[in-house]
């Protein structure tokens, strides 16, 4: 049975250029693209002053902004992109803050708690892209793209969810399909053959 529409979940750490790349594969392939909610985060600036102070308050955010996200596009019937997904919010970000001490065990267990209760009404996406990118990338594009609550980011910080990034990933492989992009050497922006060669692979797994 051919299904009725299909899920691609841009995956990896900020900076890494899961927006664009949203962006350019929406349109190249006629999908819907869903963003994150940066711009109109009222939690962003806060956090990256205070992580210990607002990190429960920035991930229920996040949670609540994706599980609506992925509740429209399993209603829509329409075939999506998807930058970040709602399984990096506990795996990466509150699992992170919590071992680094910027989120407290009440505060871990009530929004894990809430995840795994609102995950099994979602559909899983047919295609994770895990875009992987060094500290050095990271920072030079964070840098370039001029947010200001960005500019304080600590590095340290970063290269910490890189390493939750590959533990994550290597987890996931065996419950979803993955693509796994060398954010480092592709050119999204300006290398046609990199997006075409990723289209293509999409293309192959969701006819």
């Amino acid at each position: 049975m051919e299904k009725s529409n299909y899920l691609v979940g841009i995956a990896g750490n900020i900076g890494v250029g899961k927006t664009t790349i949203t962006e350019k594969l929406a349109a190249t392939l006629g999908w819907k693209p869903y963003y994150e909610s940066v711009i109109d985060n009222p939690y962003l600036n806060d956090f990256y002053q205070d992580m210990s102070r607002w990190s429960f308050n920035l991930q229920i955010y996040f949670l609540a902004h994706r599980f609506r996200s992925q509740k429209e596009i399993s209603e829509s019937g329409l075939n999506a992109i998807q930058d970040r997904t709602i399984y990096e919010d506990v795996e990466i970000f509150a699992k992170s803050l919590y071992e680094q001490g910027h989120m407290n065990q009440r505060d871990y267990n009530c929004y894990r708690d809430l995840f795994h209760n609102m995950v099994p009404f979602l559909p899983k996406p047919d295609i994770i892209i895990y875009l992987k990118a060094s500290l050095d990338t990271l920072v030079g594009r964070i840098k370039r793209r001029g947010r200001a609550y960005e500019q304080s980011i600590q590095h340290d910080y970063l290269a910490y969810l890189n390493q939750a990034y590959d533990a994550w990933i290597a987890r996931a492989r065996k419950d979803f399909f993955i693509l796994e992009i060398n954010a480092d050497e592709t050119d999204y922006v300006n290398g046609d053959d990199d997006l075409n060669e990723l289209v293509a692979q999409i293309q192959k797994h969701c006819p």
